[in-house]
């Protein structure tokens, strides 16, 4: 994210800096985003089509730690840095990665805040949703600077149609999910109301337009599961 980006009114990384809330983190994404495993996996097999096998990887919005988990386990020759603003997440990140942290380097801060690299690949899931569309570009032109000429990009985050009548059909979808996934229908219906309250969504075509506009390249849709998407293109 950009520091200039933070959402409002609603204060996400507030939310994500309670230690509780941390470190019931895990919960969360399974619950809530169906293919959530699935989509860490297929990130990996899309960024090894383009990455070395000693590839250094940039994650941003590095969350508790489970994308990076998930990257590393599966690629033991790359090298990760994971940036996320919330430091609680960050604590989370390491107790998640345990021995895997010999390879991961951990950066409070946002896009501004990343080494220059050049990576070899970055994502950047479940994060763009909480930027406006033009923070968005602004981000992903970020990543696109510290990426070497061809290297993969992944991107992941809420993006559902935003017609008046299908987003509130969209949102109804998610809330069900999540409960038929065994969240707490309060809980539900309060994720609900703040994304609806507060999440910038766009439209899967905006969305893939900011990621050209952004300077990728072949940019290429690869999943879908109610209101997610994501996408890989390369610099």
């Amino acid at each position: 994210m950009t520091s200039s980006a933070q959402p409002e009114p609603m204060d996400f990384v507030a939310a994500f800096s309670d230690p509780e809330a941390a470190g019931r983190y895990a919960e969360g994404p399974r619950r809530f985003v169906p293919g959530y495993e699935a989509l860490h996996r297929m990130t990996g097999i899309l960024l090894a089509e383009h990455a070395p096998p000693d590839a250094k990887v940039l994650v941003l919005g590095a969350g508790g730690g489970l994308e990076l988990q998930a990257l590393a386990e599966a690629h033991p020759g790359w090298s990760f840095v994971g940036v996320d603003p919330a430091r609680e997440m960050l604590r989370q990140a390491e107790r998640t990665l345990g021995p895997l942290m010999d390879r991961v380097t951990l950066v409070e801060g946002y896009i501004e805040d990343a080494p220059l690299g050049p990576f070899d690949a970055a994502t950047c899931l479940l994060t763009l949703h909480f930027l406006d569309a033009a923070a968005r570009e602004d981000t992903v032109r970020a990543i696109h600077r510290r990426l070497r000429p061809g290297a993969p990009f992944v991107a992941a985050h809420g993006s559902f149609p935003q017609r008046d009548g299908i987003r509130s059909r969209w949102l109804a979808r998610y809330e069900a999910f999540a409960v038929a996934s065994g969240a707490d229908p309060e809980q539900a219906t309060r994720a609900r109301a703040a994304v609806e309250a507060n999440l910038p969504t766009l439209d899967p075509h905006q969305d893939e337009a900011i990621l050209r506009g952004g300077g990728f390249r072949e940019v290429e849709p690869f999943f879908a599961a109610f209101t997610w998407r994501a996408w890989v293109g390369r610099a």
